[in-house]
């Protein structure tokens, strides 16, 4: 029987989501937590790969065992089991050939960054002390659904077939001394999220253009695109299925 899994993680402390050599990751905590505890191997796959340091307010996966699970029983063992940076919500039975990964229709991130110096927040969002201009971010923000082709925001060596991308919404928001990017698409490119807000990072500060941030997309040159933000401001927030 397969099942889906509904988890959150704080990144921090662990080397991204998938399973690597010599190196703490999600993927592998979660495994050796269901191992232990359905007495069995258990290998999760995950919906998708967050980097080093990157947070999670809404994962899944999926696992397979030949188990009826008691799932309330299940998860407060894991709960229980698990570092306090993991957390697990749900899990659900599914059909067989559910798959966390290639069912999903939309996935959506956040950034997060803290105008005000707040030690509670230093792993938790990006201190930016300069002053933004968010109205002409949200307008260069507007422009990425115009586009489809992200390969400027995508690492350079990165083993996909496509560069293309479907964003549903992309726009920032100002909460106190707060400044929150949304982006939601169909699927996203290697680094694409801290590339794009980067490169809007420099329209806020005035160092590039409207015109200049469309001339950045139509060169499909990650060398003409920002910088990519710090890792630790980055959540994963929703992924979307047609039949949860």
């Amino acid at each position: 029987m397969r099942y889906f899994i509904q988890f959150a993680y704080n990144g921090t402390h662990y080397h991204g989501w998938q399973i690597q050599p010599n190196a703490s990751s999600v993927q592998e905590t979660l495994n050796k937590a269901l191992s232990v505890l359905l007495n069995e191997t258990i290998s999760i796959m995950g919906a998708g790969r967050t980097d080093t340091g990157v947070h999670a307010t809404e994962m899944f996966g999926h696992f397979d065992t030949e188990k009826t699970l008691d799932i309330q029983i299940l998860i407060h063992k894991l709960n229980s089991y698990l570092p306090k940076d993991i957390a697990i919500f749900d899990i659900i039975l599914v059909h067989d050939d559910a798959h966390c990964r290639f069912d999903a229709t939309k996935r959506t991130y956040e950034y997060h960054i803290n105008t005000v110096k707040n030690p509670f927040l230093q792993e938790l969002s990006w201190y930016v002390n300069q002053k933004l201009d968010v109205d002409l971010m949200n307008e260069a923000a507007q422009l990425l659904l115009k586009h489809t082709d992200f390969q400027c925001f995508s690492k350079v060596h990165t083993d996909v077939n496509t560069f293309d991308c479907t964003i549903f919404e992309a726009f920032w928001k100002q909460e106190n001394s707060k400044l929150i990017f949304t982006i939601s698409a169909n699927r996203f490119l290697r680094n694409m999220v801290r590339a794009i807000v980067g490169t809007l990072i420099n329209i806020g500060l005035h160092k590039i253009t409207l015109a200049d941030f469309e001339n950045i997309i139509a060169s499909k040159s990650r060398e003409k695109a920002g910088f990519s933000v710090p890792a630790h401001g980055l959540y994963l927030t929703k992924i979307d299925y047609n039949y949860l």
